[in-house]
């Protein structure tokens, strides 16, 4: 799965990145991005725009908002089957912007499980494929959110954990966000782990643990 996340760059990085789309002209370095909170995201609306939605799809037909909390991350290889993301899959697809995610790794004979922070080798943003929907609360109010989609992990990934973050490659992303309806079959193969060789990957400070914390210490590799 992918609980936490980081987006440290500036907005003139992120343009200079995703250079094809309009960005907020502010918006603060993330170091500990948790579930539940507003995540930047490029939706596939036509307005090459990136915004602000919750960390946590909440279907339009859902009567609790709290299904978000549930709904952080969807299983790229199931993604038709399940209600929840089956419509989003076909009509609502964004991009979830990042610079670097977190994954615990355990170890047999210790209770606590090591932090290890994963990102790309030229330290650049990168765009993992999401979903997204707009969820009407009883007092009139819109609330967008988004899932991250997972799925099978690269050879850097697999001896730290089971899963991974679905990466989007930059010459797939017109492709993931074209607003016409699309079939499974058009869209899974964009879903796959992204190259091992152009990422890398190193323990952190549990101090990442608590979705509290959110300093630049967080990234710094430990021993």
């Amino acid at each position: 799965m992918c609980g936490r996340f980081t987006l440290t760059v500036d907005p003139a990085e992120a343009q200079e990145t995703f250079s094809n789309f309009t960005f907020p002209q502010q918006f603060a370095p993330r170091f500990n991005i948790a579930p539940t909170q507003p995540v930047l995201v490029i939706p596939n609306d036509d307005q090459n725009t990136a915004d602000f939605f919750i960390w946590g799809l909440i279907p339009m037909w859902a009567k609790d908002p709290s299904i978000g909390n549930r709904l952080i991350n969807a299983r790229g290889e199931t993604l038709e089957e399940k209600p929840a993301f089956r419509g989003s899959l076909k009509h609502k697809r964004c991009l979830v912007l990042a610079d670097g995610f977190y994954e615990w790794k355990g170890a047999p004979g210790r209770k606590t499980k090591t932090p290890f922070f994963i990102h790309m080798k030229d330290r650049k943003p990168f765009a993992f494929a999401g979903l997204w929907d707009s969820w009407n609360s009883p007092d009139g109010s819109q609330v967008k959110s988004c899932t991250i989609i997972t799925t099978v992990p690269n050879e850097l990934m697999t001896i730290i954990h089971n899963r991974m973050p679905a990466i989007l490659h930059p010459r797939d992303y017109a492709r993931w966000l074209d607003p016409s309806p699309q079939t499974p079959d058009q869209l899974k193969p964009l879903i796959k782990p992204f190259p091992a060789e152009m990422m890398n990957a190193y323990p952190v400070s549990t101090m990442v643990n608590a979705p509290a914390n959110d300093t630049p210490e967080l990234v710094l590799p430990v021993k």
